[in-house]
């Protein structure tokens, strides 16, 4: 299965690349999850549906050929992670890759995420961008752990 993640926004602090390269070496090689970042658009004199319209097609050229498209939103599914990992479970078997968008500071485009298969909260609190990366890596982990039996995730 291939897992992308496609975020706005370039510059991680320190603690997250360190986090995000952690979890990204602990997948197998059957699981192989990519991480890419498209360029925030400079805020000046512009208004959020031209920015947001702006960053979506950054994310559209960087999308993989015929993704199954999971769009983070506020407005989305609110999954524990098990559900979660049913979740991938049907997704993967479409056999698309799988490709999660994080939206920068605005969000996500509105027409961006009406072509995405399904919207997802990560949570309901508002999370910086860089903690939002880190999270979702870390779930997918998680959701491997649970998949496989692996001891990372404990009920």
């Amino acid at each position: 299965m291939k897992i992308c993640v496609i975020a706005v926004g370039q510059k991680l602090p320190a603690w997250a690349q360190v986090a995000l390269d952690d979890y990204t070496k602990r997948f197998p090689p059957e699981w192989r999850v990519t991480l890419k970042s498209v360029k925030t658009q400079a805020r000046e004199g512009q208004n959020a549906s031209k920015l947001m319209a702006m960053e979506a097609e950054r994310i559209l050229a960087s999308l993989p050929k015929d993704p199954f498209i999971v769009a983070l939103d506020e407005r989305g599914a609110n999954l524990t992670t098990q559900a979660l990992s049913e979740e991938l479970k049907g997704w993967s078997a479409m056999g698309q890759d799988i490709v999660f968008l994080i939206g920068g500071p605005d969000g996500l485009d509105p027409e961006l995420k009406s072509r995405a298969h399904q919207l997802l909260r990560l949570s309901s609190m508002t999370l910086p961008h860089a903690m939002v990366r880190v999270m979702l890596v870390e779930q997918l982990y998680r959701v491997w752990s649970i998949q496989n039996s692996h001891p990372y995730h404990r009920e």
